[in-house]
């Protein structure tokens, strides 16, 4: 029985209820009052004619002969539609391809419709499959709803996508959680003063769950799954609800309320740190009631920030010590080598602990070599460059001024490797060989220290420790 006999037996037992609601009459006590048995539809007989044409259904859509199919199909599925899920899967494809071929108007609608009917009544009878469930179908639906009437039926596709996304997790098909945020967002753009918190909501939990697919190791897919996430990224940092000011007058009184809300605090600290809010007050207030609840890597690098934006960098690079821990034991690597190397930075540039620096430095490059990954390393040797090029490791008489020059040397050495191993910084990487080349060691000044300059490599000492090319 389709959905709509049910409702209907539902209206009919619920019009002489309201009838007696509006019109009481008495009732004897000889006679009590007795509820409606419920009207239970039997199960349809699976005959041996349905399983006949179902394979002759099967056989046809393996050539791709789909009016012949369609005749198989429909009797199966008026007669036996419980008799296999195929008849759904298989029959999908074949509506798609007989919607595309059709000419006429109004069967491109009946097509249109019985797909639509078609994920409703396999929900019916294959709602509970373990692998494709209830939730799994109503995510088909949605997407059925977009290929056939695209954005006529788009406030009935988000909800039905939105509510298997709900009911699938993270187990939620990558097409499924891509057109949520992409249904959503031009809902938002419709009218942005009453869906930015819908929007904002729907592209949060698609990329929670598509972030989670991209570093799940053991997903042949994570790839894809990461150029997703990536997507809906630039469709939510386009739309205009990204703002940082708009997230935090939503958000603010959200984490004023629930302080002790684990769950709510670490969500928020996740959405400002993906869209790069990390300036915010309510992403730092976030962040630092989730830590005093239970630190996560998320809690101390907001933290992190929090206290550099405050001019603690000590306590900066205290916090990142504890998200580098936190973040391995999750093995969220990407986001080690990130906060390794924003210890660096914070180490060289305001803390002038060079050779600390140099510690955190090696570490993320480390950190991307494992994940064989370039993007990134380059920074951290134009990192190790700088802080060679700032250091003296020599006296301040006038032998150890041209041997403080040395490290000029080594530095250019980080600066062509940073290039040679991460294209990105080239342009930057070029600019620093350019400057710190003119600091070099003269020919006169080598001339004047024949025991130190005598051969055609020069070690470089104190804390640097490396050995160079005499130029």
């Amino acid at each position: 029985m389709k959905f709509k006999t049910i409702l209907v037996f539902a209206l009919a037992a619920a019009v002489p209820a309201l009838a007696c609601a509006k019109k009481p009459k008495k009732v004897s006590e000889e006679t009590p009052v007795q509820a409606a048995p419920a009207v239970e539809e039997a199960e349809p007989e699976i005959t041996q004619d349905c399983l006949n044409e179902l394979n002759l259904f099967n056989d046809d859509v393996r050539t791709k002969s789909y009016e012949s199919a369609y005749e198989h199909w429909l009797y199966v599925y008026t007669n036996c539609p419980n008799a296999n899920k195929v008849l759904y899967s298989q029959g999908t494809k074949m509506i798609n391809a007989l919607y595309l071929a059709a000419t006429d108007p109004a069967e491109k609608e009946r097509l249109a419709n019985l797909a639509l009917e078609m994920q409703d009544k396999r929900i019916r009878f294959f709602g509970d499959d373990a692998k494709y469930p209830a939730a799994y179908i109503m995510g088909e639906k949605g997407l059925a709803y977009i290929d056939f009437f695209g954005d006529a039926k788009i406030v009935e596709a988000r909800q039905c996508l939105r509510q298997s996304v709900e009911g699938m997790g993270v187990k939620s098909k990558m097409e499924v959680l891509e057109t949520l945020v992409v249904v959503s967002r031009k809902l938002y753009k419709q009218n942005p003063d009453q869906l930015v918190e819908q929007f904002i909501s729907d592209y949060e939990l698609a990329a929670t769950h598509l972030s989670t697919q991209a570093s799940d190791q053991s997903n042949k897919n994570a790839s894809y799954a990461a150029q997703k996430r990536d997507y809906i990224d630039d469709l939510f940092a386009s739309s205009g609800a990204a703002d940082c000011a708009k997230l935090d007058e939503i958000y603010g009184p959200i984490v004023t309320a629930n302080k002790e809300n684990l769950t709510v605090l670490n969500n928020v600290a996740k959405l400002f740190k993906r869209i790069r809010c990390t300036d915010s007050d309510v992403y730092f207030a976030a962040c630092e009631a989730a830590h005093k609840l239970q630190p996560t890597q998320e809690s101390a690098a907001g933290c992190a920030s929090m206290s550099a934006k405050k001019g603690d960098y000590e306590a900066a690079v205290a916090y990142y010590d504890q998200a580098i821990n936190l973040a391995m034991g999750e093995e969220d690597y990407e986001d080690v080598a990130d906060y390794q190397y924003n210890a660096a930075v914070y180490c060289f540039a305001n803390l002038k602990k060079y050779q600390e620096a140099r510690k955190y430095a090696l570490a993320s490059i480390s950190t991307l070599n494992n994940l064989n990954i370039s993007k990134g390393q380059g920074r951290c040797y134009i990192i190790i460059g700088m802080c060679y090029a700032s250091s003296r490791p020599y006296g301040n008489d006038a032998k150890g001024a041209i041997l403080n020059k040395t490290v000029y040397w080594v530095a250019v050495d980080k600066f062509i490797k940073a290039k040679q191993v991460d294209p990105s910084v080239e342009a930057t990487a070029n600019e620093y060989i350019h400057s710190y080349s003119r600091y070099f060691p003269t020919r006169e000044e080598r001339f004047d220290l024949p025991n130190e300059f005598s051969g055609s490599t020069f070690f470089v000492g104190g804390w640097i420790g490396e050995t160079t090319t005499i130029r």
